[in-house]
């Protein structure tokens, strides 16, 4: 099967839908498949071109296997609603445009948000007559509106268009249960959604894949216990919390929080911070992939947090999978399907999202038994291979795609 996957964040930027999308095409390429990758140069979350790449109209190059094709966008940070918008239009209207001359392929993967990926999806799919899969990764524009980014009529519109896609897709790909609970109330046929979990490619991330002393960079001794939140700094993970945690922990000098990421929330929460003079809180800039295990093996206790909001009960965010995979017991403040899932492989402490003293009181606790963070850390790296692990998650999505080519009578 020759597979095209429409994302306009891959490798090697640091995001769950490039780790997704590149562990399962090198899984499908191993099967013996042959998958292209369709994207912008790598520039999140600062919206500057990576060293060694271009922003030009067509670049071409071949990762594990997997053909890249790189198509030029508009670039932006990872904030601002208007220039994130033009952002992600830009890459809509070029996968679109550039579609005739795409290599020739049996199915297309678009996978949202943004949802301006997922018109792309349906766009390529009827310039060149193929099936195509719509893969939901967020309830999008509704988390729009969860964030408080916008609340304009023109979400309705979108809504209309979103609702408009999920009929015209052959298949709808979701990463969570929840998900395809809510499409379905909205009059999505639930025979034709599909749940496949994000998970972890755990050759990749363990504790043996940890190559530096993480702790020296931070600045954080042997005695001192680490809590920290890694990943996307945006205005859904409401790390306003942390700063308030961080202020109810000052007279602890044995424990630090850290904020390692990126965003547009970032900023405003390190001046927050400084104004406060919490010392105990560490901010750090978002690093590569290939470090991301030894930063996660710096930490005793991960913490995993999203606004409180409804909406995100029904989101599973990744972070959950790597740390289970490296052996971080994590504290959970994301309700729903998340903390069932960490109550299921009893690998971390669950508390609301939004309340910086049950996040302070939970983090206390688990500094002060190490053979409870141990059983928890041991806990999650088995979960993780035995459900959790992307080879079979990577089947389990192959199988849409084939279901989608059925359907379609491809």
């Amino acid at each position: 099967m020759r597979i095209l996957i429409l994302s306009d964040r891959f490798w090697p930027e640091i995001s769950a839908p490039s780790f997704r999308h590149l562990e399962h095409a090198r899984a499908w390429v191993a099967a013996g498949h042959e998958v292209t990758v369709v994207t912008g140069a790598p520039n999140s979350p600062r919206g500057v071109v990576f060293d060694g790449y271009e922003n030009r109209l067509w670049q071409k190059e071949v990762k594990d296997g997997v053909t890249i094709i790189r198509l030029g966008t508009y670039m932006t940070a990872n904030e601002g609603t208007v220039k994130r918008t033009l952002d992600y239009m830009s890459f809509m209207l070029a996968a679109i445009f550039a579609s005739p001359w795409f290599p020739k392929f049996d199915v297309v993967l678009a996978t949202s948000p943004p949802f301006f990926v997922a018109i792309a999806g349906w766009g390529v799919s009827f310039v060149r007559g193929r099936p195509w899969v719509f893969e939901v990764r967020d309830l999008w524009p509704a988390s729009i509106r969860a964030v408080g980014a916008s609340e304009s009529r023109v979400l309705d519109l979108l809504e209309h268009v979103e609702l408009f896609l999920y009929r015209r897709a052959d298949r709808i790909l979701s990463v969570t249960h929840s998900f395809k609970t809510e499409l379905a109330a909205r009059g999505v046929p639930a025979a034709k959604i599909d749940v496949v979990t994000n998970g972890v490619d755990t050759t990749q991330i363990n504790r043996d894949r940890a190559t530096f002393d993480a702790r020296s960079e931070l600045g954080v001794g042997r005695d001192v216990i680490l809590a920290g939140y890694i990943g996307t700094v945006g205005m859904a993970h409401g790390l306003q919390t942390m700063v308030d945690a961080a202020e109810l922990l000052r007279a602890r000098s044995d424990l630090k929080l850290l904020i390692l990421g990126e965003g547009a929330e970032r900023a405003a929460l390190e001046a927050e911070a400084k104004r406060r003079g919490l010392d105990n809180l560490i901010f750090h800039d978002y690093v590569k992939h290939d470090l991301m295990p030894s930063y996660l093996a710096a930490l005793d206790v991960s913490i995993i947090h999203l606004k409180p909001d409804p909406l995100f009960k029904t989101v599973i965010p990744s972070k959950i999978f790597e740390s289970m995979a490296m052996g971080v017991p994590m504290v959970m403040a994301v309700e729903g399907e998340s903390a069932q899932i960490v109550q299921d492989a009893d690998a971390g402490v669950c508390i609301p999202s939004g309340d910086a003293k049950a996040l302070a009181d939970a983090v206390t606790a688990l500094a002060a038994r190490p053979d409870e963070r141990k059983r928890l850390a041991e806990n999650g790296m088995r979960v993780a291979v035995e459900r959790y692990a992307r080879t079979p998650l990577a089947a389990a999505a192959l199988r849409t795609l084939e279901e989608a080519m059925r359907s379609a009578g491809s």
